[in-house]
């Protein structure tokens, strides 16, 4: 009872405002004043008010919201443990045998494979051929890759 007292006179004012604004030919503001002030009496006639009113007083609800809050930390407790060890078991497992696969072992050696580099040339070819050269590698290695 006393929340829609409360709301009702808080509507009332804020009409007030609104008509004191129109008056100065504000009108666009004094619409926007007008609306913000309808909100408390049409969240009165809903219902909402009562609602809060009777969940902001009773023990069960807050003791819910307290039930929730425990949920909620122990997700993101559990969340966090998770990132740091990189999830369950199988995923770990999966991940260290990807991680072995994805490294080769002579990492620091090209693989290009046996026939891609070309044979030892004479020095004048050499340089004759350098561009050559640069776009068999640069072909070896996209057709290494599929591209």
């Amino acid at each position: 009872m006393i929340a829609e007292t409360v709301c009702s006179a808080v509507s009332a004012a804020g009409l007030g405002i609104a008509a004191i604004t129109a008056y100065r030919k504000r009108f666009l503001a004094a619409t926007r004043l007008a609306a913000y002030s309808l909100v408390p009496v049409g969240l009165v006639m809903t219902g909402v008010v009562g609602w809060l009113a009777d969940t902001a007083f009773s023990m069960k609800a807050w003791a819910g919201f307290g039930v929730l809050g425990v949920a909620w930390l122990l997700f993101m407790i559990t969340r966090a443990v998770e990132r740091r060890s990189g999830g369950t078991r199988k995923e770990r497992k999966a991940a260290k045998a990807a991680q072995r696969e994805a490294v080769a072992p002579a990492a620091s050696a090209p693989s290009l494979g046996p026939g891609a580099r070309p044979a030892a040339q004479p020095a004048a070819k050499q340089q004759a051929a350098a561009p050559k050269e640069d776009f068999s590698d640069i072909e070896a290695i996209l057709k290494k890759h599929g591209i």
